[in-house]
């Protein structure tokens, strides 16, 4: 029996749920607390105004051509928004900025509310100020998977700070529920 791509993927997801129980929600959670990720705000324009979110499950996909993902939950407020956009961009916050991690990832009317710390971009995206990395992508497709949907994209363009103040360099992480810095092992 042969499958298109998105066929198999529609199958192998029913075919785990019909097949094999999955472990209960609060284990999975449980489970990945311990996994640390980087932290990334995704910001658009919607037509009506910026909507943005703090997320946590951002990976780059591929090199050629630059493919990079994140997952949104389908229950999300921006959901639509995502849904709808062509372009969008995913900060990749430094460790100075967990105050726009916090702010992302409560009520939607704060996220922009503070004029100062975003500015647009040409092509009309917020972009947040003091970001060490931000990568503007165009959505090539949404994926239903889940409670969630798996957004692809194509980096278009890549910005870094090209003076980052001291310190300004360092990752923020999210682990077991707080945030946190890398700190370098001695080999």
């Amino acid at each position: 029996m042969s499958l298109s791509m998105s066929n198999a993927l529609e199958y192998s997801a029913t075919a785990a749920s019909e097949h094999a129980p999955g472990v209960h929600g609060d284990e999975y959670r449980s489970a990945l607390r311990r996994h640390p990720a980087g932290v990334t705000i995704v910001t658009l324009e919607s037509g009506s105004g910026p909507v943005g979110f703090t997320a946590t499950s951002f990976a780059s996909l591929s090199l050629d051509p630059p493919l990079v993902s994140f997952n949104i939950t389908d229950t999300s407020s921006s959901i639509g928004a995502v849904r709808s956009a062509e372009s969008l961009v995913i900060h990749l916050l430094g460790d100075h900025q967990q105050h726009l991690a916090q702010r992302f990832a409560r009520s939607a009317s704060e996220r922009f509310s503070d004029e100062s710390l975003w500015t647009r971009i040409e092509s009309g995206e917020p972009v947040l100020h003091g970001t060490p990395v931000w990568l503007r992508v165009v959505v090539d497709r949404l994926i239903p998977l889940g409670d969630s949907t798996l957004v692809v994209g194509v980096v278009v363009r890549a910005h870094e700070d090209p003076n980052p103040a001291e310190g300004k360099r360092i990752p923020l992480l999210y682990h077991e529920g707080a945030y946190h810095r890398p700190v370098a092992l001695e080999e």
